[in-house]
């Protein structure tokens, strides 16, 4: 009898060949089988405030709470519309006057948002330009979507500054649009006037859509300030990405908005593709969308923790000291977001990258960080860590660092 050919494995779509998301990738996927055999893994991979204690404002769960009935329908495609009103108001606090309702989309966080907006632009071979380090979804976005991405330096020399230089060097006949990502995830930089009011000069010169990702607009430290990017764009289109996921710490919740300004007269029908798309998958999450509204106009508790004394300034601090007192490591002061992304000396470098680095610390220390190079550089010397937890457990974080070094010193 003849012997039956076993069957072929499946063949993924060649679309994944260039997505990377190695913040829950292999190294993600080590730390839970080692908690499954009974370590206990301190994960600094993932920015979750909910994880390290930090609780949802109490009025935003109310207002999910009080409004469970009206939330079992399907909402409007775009999201409910005291929500999307919600982002008006905030786009009109901060000088932005010419957004309306119809001008905003509430979305299953930023990251679906993202994909609808990338869909709806991109034709195969289009290109964007998106920073490096960059928060990786975005590029793994692109590729999704038939596009190339062109990544623009922004250098630890610069102190992760974007270079405008480089970014006029990569623009071409097929660059449809620029993601700029402030305050910044990995590094923690916050762009000052000049260099937004560049990047902008350059992207209405050349047509380009301006993507920007402002999911942690509010949380920044010390003197520094945060300029929406649609308070400087008039000449093109912007599109400003934000959610309640980390100034609110609502991650689960999983909403998120985009809300389109600048020269609206020539939005018309890249917003109706984004509607369709947004039709195709019904709506967002609605009970979550109920806390827009409250979260936007009602007493923000982020300022207390980011200011000196508050919880996120403190742990961040402790990451500063903890930095400048090691003699294997060095950083950027991040003036922004939850994340510190921390360079390994030339002597440490040279004896492992980041890769081998994080694999290392988290099998025998049990610390699990994020490789730098898993945010699209191409040095391989930094890992990003968030800074949510307690200084105390930053504290030990750092005392395990500092010994597998040590060991290799």
């Amino acid at each position: 009898m003849k012997k039956q050919a076993p069957n072929s494995a499946v063949r993924t779509s060649t679309t994944l060949n260039d997505v990377r998301y190695e913040i829950r990738g292999q190294l993600a996927h080590r730390a839970e089988e080692m908690e499954k055999r009974g370590y206990e893994i301190l994960s600094l991979n993932i920015g979750n405030p909910g994880l390290f204690g930090f609780r949802t404002p109490e009025t935003m769960r109310l207002a999910m709470i009080e409004n469970l009935g009206a939330a079992e329908p399907y909402s409007h495609q775009k999201g409910i519309f005291p929500a999307r009103e919600a982002v008006v108001m905030q786009q009109q606090d901060r000088g932005i006057m010419n957004t309306t309702a119809e001008d905003v989309f509430i979305g299953n966080g930023v990251s679906e948002l993202i994909d609808l907006a990338l869909r709806a632009l991109l034709d195969s071979g289009d290109e964007v330009l998106v920073p490096s380090p960059d928060y990786p979804l975005w590029s793994a976005a692109v590729a999704l979507n038939g596009g190339t991405v062109r990544h623009y330096d922004c250098p630890p020399d610069r102190e992760f500054a974007p270079d405008i230089g480089h970014i006029e060097s990569l623009i071409g006949p097929r660059t449809r649009a620029i993601v700029i990502i402030n305050p910044n995830n990995p590094s923690g930089a916050v762009y000052d006037l000049r260099t937004l009011e560049q990047i902008v000069a350059l992207a209405e010169k050349n047509h380009l859509v301006v993507l920007s990702d402002e999911i942690y607009d509010q949380m920044v430290y010390d003197d520094a300030e945060f300029i929406p990017l649609g308070t400087l764009v008039t000449n093109t289109l912007c599109l400003t990405f934000s959610g309640l996921s980390k100034v609110y710490r609502a991650c689960g919740y999983r909403v998120g908005w985009c809300a389109f300004s600048g020269d609206l007269d020539i939005a018309d029908n890249y917003r109706n593709g984004m509607e369709l798309l947004a039709s195709l998958r019904l709506c967002s999450n609605v009970p979550g969308q109920w806390a827009v509204q409250t979260a936007l106009g009602g007493f923000q508790s982020i300022k207390d923790l980011v200011k000196p004394g508050g919880r996120l300034y403190q742990s961040r601090q402790a990451v500063i000291d903890a930095v400048d007192n090691s003699p294997y490591l060095s950083m950027s002061r991040p003036m922004g977001a939850m994340y510190a992304f921390i360079r390994l000396n030339a002597a440490s470098a040279a004896v492992m990258d980041d890769q081998a680095f994080a694999l290392e610390l988290l099998e025998t220390r049990h610390v699990l960080v994020a490789p730098g190079s898993s945010f699209n550089t191409e040095y391989t010397d930094h890992f990003r860590i968030t800074t949510l937890p307690d200084p105390d457990v930053l504290q030990d974080v750092f005392g395990r660092i500092n010994s597998l070094l040590e060991q290799h010193a």
